[in-house]
């Protein structure tokens, strides 16, 4: 592997690990202090650079030491997070625990000031993008909820697209994750210390990140990704700990439009 030197000259003669835990397609190195992300060069990419910058000092999202672009890839560096994922054994035996920093991460999010964001991902730009994602042939079709398709669901990608530009709802607007998932939230006891993966950032419908958190932990505590299941998830805890009713219409919506990245 071919690392650019800026980078090569910051992690030279240091062993590290690679991390195996998430859905990212990207390449991650985590040395003892600091991490190093690998992935196809995209406005994605792009885009989790800058939200660190903007974010920088106002939410707990890692120190970037150098970003570069090479043939086609980027290679992001930037601290190590401190605490736990989300999903850590840790919190998935104490849900209580686990939800009430969850939640705490969200609130943080929603508290910051999106009057300056340089990111917008409001349901008319994700639309657009998904349908690129359709008319490319980008959509993993490996990799979505068992009745999205077929019987009993939409007819194919293309019966979703047009089902999601028909019924988007209104928009409570806040700053979003976007992949508001466990392995990508940090937690040090009930208090977030960290969020990851932050391409997808931006303004965007509070509901969006509540919808994919609520499917994150739906599947892990099921066994879908750690390979054994957990028999505590009490689908109404993290709504408790946000002190709102759920929205079970904006969530299947968040959750479908999903399919489609």
């Amino acid at each position: 592997m071919i690392i650019p030197e800026k980078i090569s000259s910051l992690i030279s003669d240091k062993t590290y690990q690679t991390d195996e835990i998430g859905m990212s397609q990207s390449s991650i190195l985590i040395f003892d202090e600091k991490v190093l992300k690998i992935g196809t060069h995209s406005e994605e990419s792009d885009n989790e650079c800058r939200m660190m910058k903007y974010l920088y000092g106002k939410l707990p999202v890692p120190v970037i030491y150098a970003y570069e672009t090479a043939d086609g890839k980027s290679y992001l560096l930037m601290s190590k997070c401190e605490g736990r994922m989300a999903c850590d054994d840790e919190y998935m035996h104490h849900p209580s625990v686990q939800c009430r920093m969850l939640a705490d991460g969200l609130k943080k999010l929603w508290s910051i000031d999106i009057s300056d964001s340089p990111s917008n991902m409001s349901l008319p730009c994700k639309l657009k993008q998904a349908e690129y994602n359709v008319l490319n042939g980008l959509v993993d079709l490996n990799n979505v909820e068992p009745d999205t398709f077929g019987e009993g669901g939409f007819k194919d990608q293309e019966d979703l697209l047009r089902w999601l530009y028909q019924n988007m709802p209104e928009e409570e607007p806040v700053l979003s994750h976007g992949d508001f998932c466990l392995p990508n939230v940090f937690g040090m006891k009930e208090r977030v210390s960290g969020y990851i993966d932050l391409g997808k950032m931006g303004i965007a419908d509070k509901w969006c990140d509540i919808a994919l958190c609520y499917r994150s932990m739906s599947h892990n505590y099921s066994g879908r990704y750690h390979g054994r299941s957990y028999t505590d998830f009490d689908d109404l805890l993290l709504f408790r700990e946000l002190g709102i009713e759920p929205d079970w219409e904006k969530i299947r919506y968040y959750i479908l439009l999903d399919e489609l990245f």
